[in-house]
């Protein structure tokens, strides 16, 4: 895999319910996190006395963070609602020369901030709510 320009990690949003994704409005930057818990089935029989873990356990999740500028009301006004209603539409991130994640996300967070000499900026965190599929770009 090549060098990628970070512009080029995008996070979508299903517009309206049926799977018409647009780009979330003005983000700079975006970050996303999988997780995955471990359990711990070590026991006193335990080769070496090394920890071991059940493969395949403990529960999965993923965080998507992204911060930027005001760029298009409707964007706003809909995580704004979406926060506010605690609603959990489908989102995508698009990594590129790597794949796409999809799977519904509620807004956890939205951070608005700005400067008397500089333009408003928003953050926001957002939570997987179910299970996420992966479909790797060819």
């Amino acid at each position: 895999m090549t060098v990628q320009a970070g512009r080029d990690l995008l996070l979508k949003i299903d517009k309206d319910g049926t799977g018409n994704y647009v780009t979330f409005a003005g983000l700079r930057t975006t970050r996303l996190t999988l997780n995955a818990g471990s359990i711990d089935v070590t026991t006193i029989e335990s080769e070496g006395g090394w920890r071991e873990l059940l493969g395949g356990g403990g529960m999965k999740s993923a965080q998507i963070a992204g911060s930027g500028v005001f760029r298009d009301e409707l964007t706003d006004a809909r995580a704004r609602q979406l926060f506010f209603d605690g609603e959990i539409p489908s989102f995508q991130i698009i990594i590129p020369h790597f794949g796409v994640i999809e799977g519904s996300f509620q807004i956890t967070s939205i951070e608005y901030s700005g400067g008397h000499d500089s333009e408003a900026t928003y953050e926001l965190s957002l939570a997987s709510a179910g299970q996420l599929k992966f479909v790797a770009i060819q």
